[in-house]
């Protein structure tokens, strides 16, 4: 199965949107809650990226018996250092979306620690793909 979401720029009232309306398709899906709980952190993570960096974007969500694979896909600045963007407390974001409690730098640290592989192919001046599987089966 395939979802697709829509993510505004600068919209932090809908960010968030797509990752709650994900969760109550894995809910009715019967999903480990332990596991849902991995793959919307990971989503909303990648969401609040796009609202706060990109110029929008999209998010699809495949499901299917053993895993689910989501991409965040923005049109935007990209990444111009994607090792550094990694590390922990490093933050591009600007003053208004710190003042609004967004932006500590912990973001795709966050999706890494959820997801069982992560994926970013970035290129500057036209936008970033975040690639996340997180595998529904325990191992």
């Amino acid at each position: 199965m395939r979802f697709e979401y829509t993510i505004e720029a600068g919209n932090f009232t809908r960010a968030g949107d797509a990752s709650s309306s994900f969760k109550k398709i894995l809910k009715q899906l019967n999903v480990d809650p332990q596991i849902i709980k991995r793959i919307v952190v990971s989503l909303y993570e990648g969401e609040v990226n796009i609202v706060a960096h990109a110029n929008g974007g999209k998010v699809i969500c495949d499901v299917n018996t053993s895993r689910v694979h989501i991409q965040l896909i923005d049109t935007g600045p990209g990444i111009p250092d994607i090792e550094k963007a990694m590390q922990a407390g490093f933050s591009t974001a600007s003053a208004k979306v710190r003042e609004m409690g967004f932006g500590a730098g912990m973001g795709l640290q966050n999706i890494k620690n959820n997801a069982d592989t992560l994926s970013i192919e970035s290129k500057v001046g036209i936008g970033t793909t975040v690639e996340i599987q997180v595998n529904l089966q325990k191992a």
